[in-house]
């Protein structure tokens, strides 16, 4: 991996974790917990909520113990996994090296809060009438993003052979 494609890592995941840590810090500092502003009526708020489980909520109801382990366990592997990957692909794999910064920010973004406040912030949340999405963060939509080019490379094998 050149100077090239580790400035495009930093550029692209220091931006995505500064954003997401300021953020989450304005909803701790700003928001009371469940505590929301309307910005579309009906459609979208900025609520505070803290997620000690998983995506989804998976592993909430777990003892705080075993979530810390098992989710400082896993962003910790993510990570690290994901920039072994990176310094395979970034080179040859420009657009598929920006999903991966993007996976890897989103999972420090999120590891940082699991440090900080033992669980995670979200505030982004989005519902129709009764239909209610899970609130997230821009970590978790970072993750998504990159996770969606990370799929396109999959679908269309445009992932390399090692």
């Amino acid at each position: 991996m050149g100077k090239k494609e580790l400035i495009r890592l930093m550029l692209v995941s220091g931006t995505i974790i500064f954003v997401d840590q300021v953020t989450k810090k304005l909803i701790v500092m700003h928001l009371a917990l469940h505590e929301y502003i309307v910005v579309i009526e009906d459609f979208f708020h900025i609520t505070h909520v803290l997620n000690p489980g998983g995506a989804f909520g998976i592993f909430a109801t777990q003892p705080q113990m075993v979530r810390k382990i098992i989710f400082l366990f896993l962003s910790s592997v993510v990570a690290l996994f994901i920039c072994w990957f990176y310094t395979r692909i970034a080179r040859t794999h420009v657009f598929l090296s920006y999903g991966l910064a993007l996976i890897f920010a989103g999972a420090v973004g999120n590891l940082v809060d699991r440090f900080q406040y033992g669980h995670v912030v979200d505030f982004l949340d989005f519902y129709v009438g009764t239909a209610h999405w899970p609130a997230f963060n821009v970590a978790d939509s970072a993750i998504s993003i990159g996770m969606a080019v990370l799929i396109y490379h999959v679908v269309f094998n445009k992932i390399p052979d090692f």
